[in-house]
């Protein structure tokens, strides 16, 4: 928001005229309001104390707008200095121009094709849903949605403006209606474009000054909730603008892509999620078959063979214990380490070789079989992921840092480089001079494409105090095509995905709960915990006063809504999130103290304390969560 506001500044400055901003919060938690009040005094804040949603948020602060021109503008943008200037121009100069959108980029420089779009009529839905217009992006048949076939560079009148930038003419929001508050998320855009039209207006795309978009990360393209949220808005506009017909077809239209979008969306998720830990269970499995078809040949020169309760069985559950331990040592986690590997590796054998002697002695069946089996897997394994380490199929060990370049003066070079210096992700920070060469420059920004070329640079980063917006998008522009990320930096570091603060992060602590690791642990004890409770249920329950609150709390516990040991209210904003719990680290009623708590279980969590801390307070476990 803070980049938003400070390009949004620069650019009412060179619009040169009275300018109202509207800032409506829709109950966030991420400490924003208090950063407006304190750093942007001149903008108007409205507080809401429940989301809203986006059409309720807006007509709040069109209501009380006084201008001839109504922006609305998403908080994860980037304008230039002459946006205003020169959309507030063509609109003076074209009076039945309703409303007016412009080219919007993403955070790696590449063009938003939702920066212009056709209506989502049943024809153009399908045609979205299927895939087709992604097939044929520059067709006038298949891609009316995006209307890929128009020149990005080019004005032209369209069906569709963008919700993230939508200048409107005050005096047609005053003939049509605000946005239609039936749409809570998506789709409010298109209904309200659609209104413009009908009211014998115009909608035009102009490309002659372009905006940065982050587009936010709250709802993920590829979610269920994302498909959701966004065909359910197609199917209230087609109910409310088609025909009835069109409608019923509309919706069935809209009901297949949930179900089929939804699928994919599952089956991927299942599929990235199992189809590494699946492969090691074959490569596992196999390994011990393959000793055990060697020591038979061996040992019994083949005459004799073990019974296939050892193969079907014994086997398999050797491989799961392995499994286990692999991830239980976080392997499959996102940055996997070799430490991971041969931690799991370790554990695992010990399990094996603990169950081995468990077992009776008509289960045993070979102490040689499990020993070769276990040296083979340690063997084979590392060896398979190290070749696909190297491929790049599946990376193992400390990620590969990156290399990027600074276009800053000196002293802002100078603070960037020691802010991203302790986030150890860089390999290397090299300065590029915007304003003529200098001794700590590798070159100037004439020479920018060489420079990235030379260096294998993966990110430039843009010091916002020095550089203008405008710049700043057209180098992104020009660089588009380089497979680059971008970032700005202001007090902060702020990229599409990643935002670092002079702050120190949970990350620098010893043994912060935010660490992978502590976070699966934790899980896992919730887990296990709730199922032997679960299982002592006929005991379990005579603990605990409300017995059908404890039974909810443990079913939600192990479905994973709830977390047994957490957080005391209130909660910090800067603490590593949690699910809500049941019991808080603190009873008290002095807020100083529970921050205090809470700080230090974030900080430096031990399983030992969260074991201890659930035993004593077992006659807890039926309180009503906080959330």
């Amino acid at each position: 928001m803070a980049q938003c506001l400070n390009s949004l500044k620069l650019s009412i400055e060179a619009l040169g005229q009275e300018t109202e901003v509207f800032v409506v919060d829709n109950h966030s938690v991420d400490g924003s309001v208090q950063l407006l009040k304190e750093q942007y005094p001149w903008v108007i804040l409205i507080e809401n104390t429940q989301n809203l949603g986006f059409s309720k948020a807006n007509n709040q602060a069109i209501c009380k707008a006084t201008g001839e021109y109504i922006l609305l503008l998403n908080p994860d943008t980037v304008l230039e200095q002459d946006t205003l200037k020169k959309v507030i121009a063509y609109m003076d100069a074209n009076a039945m121009v309703g409303g007016l959108g412009v080219r919007m980029i993403d955070g790696k420089g590449k063009f938003l094709p939702e920066s212009k779009r056709g209506l989502p009529t049943p024809q153009v839905a399908f045609f979205k849903i299927t895939g087709l217009s992604k097939l044929f992006p520059q067709s006038k048949y298949f891609n009316r949605y995006h209307l890929g076939y128009l020149d990005e560079h080019r004005i032209h009148e369209v069906e569709v403006l963008s919700g993230a930038f939508m200048l409107l003419r005050k005096k047609v929001l005053d003939n049509i209606g605000l946005l239609d508050e039936t749409f809570f998320m998506y789709g409010e855009d298109i209904d309200l474009s659609y209104r413009i039209l009908q009211a014998g207006y115009k909608n035009v795309y102009f490309p002659e000054t372009t905006i940065i978009h982050y587009k936010g990360e709250s709802t993920k393209k590829g979610s269920i909730n994302y498909v959701r949220l966004f065909y359910s808005a197609m199917a209230i506009f087609a109910e409310k603008h088609f025909s009835s017909k069109q409608s019923k077809i509309f919706s069935f239209l809209i009901n297949c892509a949930i179900w089929f979008r939804a699928f994919i969306a599952i089956a991927k998720r299942i599929f990235l999620r199992i189809a590494i830990p699946l492969f090691d269970f074959i490569i596992i499995l196999l390994s011990f078959y393959a000793i055990t078809l060697i020591w038979q040949q061996i040992k019994f020169h083949g005459e004799a063979s073990y019974p296939q309760e050892f193969i079907w069985y014994i086997l398999p559950i050797y491989s799961l214990l392995m499994l286990f331990s692999l991830y239980y040592m976080g392997f499959y986690s996102s940055k996997p380490y070799w430490r991971d590997l041969f931690k799991g590796l370790g554990m695992g054998s010990l399990l094996i070789l603990s169950l081995y002697a468990l077992l009776s002695e008509d289960l045993r069946y070979s102490r040689a079989i499990v020993l070769l089996g276990l040296v083979t897997i340690g063997l084979v394994l590392p060896s398979i992921r190290y070749l696909l380490s190297i491929t790049g199929i599946f990376a193992v060990g400390v990620p590969k840092k990156k290399r990027a370049i600074i276009i800053a003066s000196s002293d802002e070079y100078l603070r960037i480089s020691q802010v991203l210096t302790k986030t150890n992700d860089y390999e290397f920070l090299l300065k590029v001079s915007a304003f003529g060469a200098d001794r700590q420059s590798v070159g100037n920004i004439n020479d920018i494409e060489e420079i990235v070329e030379i260096h294998k640079a993966h990110e430039i980063i843009f010091s916002s105090k020095e550089l203008s917006p405008k710049f700043i998008i057209e180098l992104m522009t020009r660089l588009s095509e380089k497979q680059l990320d971008f970032k700005i930096v202001g007090d902060a570091v702020i990229g599409s995905k990643t935002v670092y603060t002079d702050e120190p992060t949970f990350d620098i602590y010893i043994n912060s709960i935010a660490k992978p690791l502590n976070k699966r642990n934790k899980r896992i004890f919730d887990v296990l915990s709730a199922l032997l409770l679960l299982i002592l249920m006929p005991i379990s329950i005579f603990m605990v006063k409300n017995k059908f609150q404890f039974l909810k709390n443990v079913v939600n516990v192990i479905l994973g809504k709830l977390t047994w040991i957490g957080y005391a209210q209130p909660i910090s904003t800067d603490l590593p999130r949690l699910k809500p719990c049941v019991v808080p680290v603190s009873f008290s009623t002095d807020k100083q103290h529970c921050h205090e708590m809470n700080l230090l279980y974030a900080k430096d969590f031990k399983m030992s304390f969260e074991m201890a801390y659930l035993y004593r307070n077992l006659k807890k476990l039926d309180r009503i969560t906080e959330n």
